[in-house]
């Protein structure tokens, strides 16, 4: 009988191995599509994917070009590189390429129902709800906060010592971003608390967790236990709140305002849907601009106190304009500055990817991109191309002065904001922010990285410069005189307007 068996087990197995492999390379193949990449049976490349998509993106660049697709699990995976392809990618229309699907992966953090977990209509609400407020009537209010926040911040520190600087600028770009969006006793009662909960979260999104969002691993189960506590947190304020019969008259800040909000059939927001809301929106205005104000910094220290010293003349130059007072029309110009970080930007994007479900083909010269594949395009590696960019690999933020402006000489050849009609509505927001913070850093001390510039950390799925072994340490020394005056008294933010920064989630 096993000589029987053998050979039928020998043929069965055969048979099955090339209906497997005919199922994977007819699915992977389309007509005018673009090239796929070599991977194994049913798996395709997700092993490779796991460790690292950038590494995908370099060899499928390398062997195809600047249109690609990649198997993993049986989805289709098609890379958009260069601003050709990108300008195709960014143009189509909702009805052809849909975000929602490919951000899932969110929703163990936000929570159910909120943003990528509800129906296209329901998220407009919830999005109409947060109002954005980035008219420059508005920002102009919030460069005091900044400011602020940051002299606060460093007065601790002392006359001198040693500091983790993306650690810093985490917990710096958080309570700015607290004091505008959670609200006064998030901010005042419970900061500390909160900004850890806020680590674990961003440490669970892994690159992983885009195929397994509900993974049985470590890192999620310390991000799942990290979002329960922050509900609890955000639902003491809630009840203390409706206690007291609080209106937005007196809470000037977003909570209030979702507290206030109700949908179109009248219904109010849940406590969950707030947390998550909230959550959606200091993600958005924070963890992506604590990571870009850190490679700033890193950066512009790396070049040495000859190019720091140009940087800081034109903040002497523009602050003896405006009689030492730092506000929105005085960072408007300040272009060096702003160069610099548009530069760590390019070098260094926090999104290594963005992403589309196509539903309806879209094309770029030849090729066919088809409804079912996502689309991507990676920043990180786009940002990198020596046909785009001159010496990409250097840090040289007069590449985007005139006469130069590479990132003008195509459409979508910058796009550490994104681009198209999901361009990040941030952008001018984000800015402002990084170059208060850096300006007051700047007027305050003198700056010595301890090391080479880190290198950037890919295991997380928002990539921030390598922080182990003290990669990130900084030394300073407080400078004996500055240029910034006293700022004046603050504000309060607009009630009806709560700024939010959609940056995490552009695209």
């Amino acid at each position: 009988i096993s000589m029987v068996v053998l050979p039928a087990l020998l043929v069965g197995t055969v048979l099955t191995c090339v209906i497997i492999l005919g199922y994977y390379f007819i699915l992977a193949a389309q007509r005018n599509g673009p090239p796929v990449m070599a991977g194994l049976p049913v798996i395709g490349c997700l092993l490779d994917f796991a460790r690292g998509p950038l590494e995908v993106v370099k060899k499928g660049y390398k062997q195809h070009g600047e249109c690609f697709t990649v198997m993993v699990l049986g989805q289709r995976l098609t890379f958009l590189i260069g601003p050709g392809p990108q300008d195709a990618f960014f143009r189509a229309t909702d009805a052809q390429a849909r975000q929602r699907e490919v951000y899932k992966f969110t929703v163990p953090v936000f929570g159910k129902d909120v943003v990528y977990d509800c129906e296209p209509e329901v998220t407009a609400q919830q999005l109409r709800f947060m109002s954005p407020g980035l008219s420059s009537v508005r920002l102009k209010s919030y460069v005091g906060w900044f400011v602020k926040e940051t002299e606060d911040y460093v007065e601790k520190w002392g006359d001198a010592g040693v500091v983790d600087l993306r650690n810093a600028l985490s917990e710096l770009t958080i309570l700015t971003a607290s004091r505008c969006l959670l609200g006064k006793e998030i901010r005042e009662e419970m900061f500390d608390r909160v900004s850890s909960l806020y680590h674990d979260l961003d440490e669970g999104m892994l690159p992983i967790s885009f195929f397994f969002p509900n993974l049985p691993i470590k890192k999620h189960r310390i991000r799942n236990a990290a979002r329960d506590e922050m509900q609890g947190l955000f639902t003491k304020v809630l009840v203390k709140r409706r206690a007291e019969g609080a209106t937005s008259e007196k809470y000037q800040d977003l909570l209030q305002t979702l507290m206030e909000a109700h949908y179109k059939d009248g219904r109010h927001l849940s406590d969950h849907e707030i947390c998550g809301m909230l959550l959606a929106a200091l993600f958005a205005g924070q963890h992506t601009s604590s990571i870009t104000s850190t490679w700033t910094g890193l950066l512009m220290v790396n070049e040495g106190p000859r190019f720091l010293e140009q940087v800081l003349e034109e903040q002497r130059r523009v602050l003896t304009e405006s009689e030492g007072q730092l506000n929105f029309d005085s960072l408007q110009k300040m272009d060096l500055l702003h160069r610099c970080v548009k530069e760590a930007l390019r070098m260094y994007p926090p999104l290594i990817l963005l992403m589309r479900k196509i539903f309806k083909e879209i094309t770029y010269k030849e090729i066919t991109v088809r409804p079912g594949d996502i689309a991507l395009v990676s920043p990180a590696f786009a940002h990198r191309l020596p046909g785009v960019f001159k010496d990409p690999n250097t840090f040289d933020p007069s590449r985007f002065a005139p006469p130069r402006e590479e990132d003008r000489a195509a459409p979508f050849s910058f796009i550490g904001f994104g681009g198209g009609r999901h361009g990040c509505m941030g952008e001018n927001f984000a800015y402002l922010q990084i170059k208060s913070i850096w300006t007051v850093l700047l007027n305050n001390f003198e700056f010595e990285l301890l090391g080479p510039v880190p290198p950037p950390n890919y295991d997380a799925l928002v990539v921030g410069p390598d922080q182990q072994n003290g990669r990130c340490m900084i030394r300073y020394k407080r400078r004996s005189t500055g240029f910034l005056k006293q700022q004046q008294q603050l504000s309060p933010p607009c009630p009806s307007s709560p700024l939010i920064v959609w940056w995490g989630g552009c695209g």
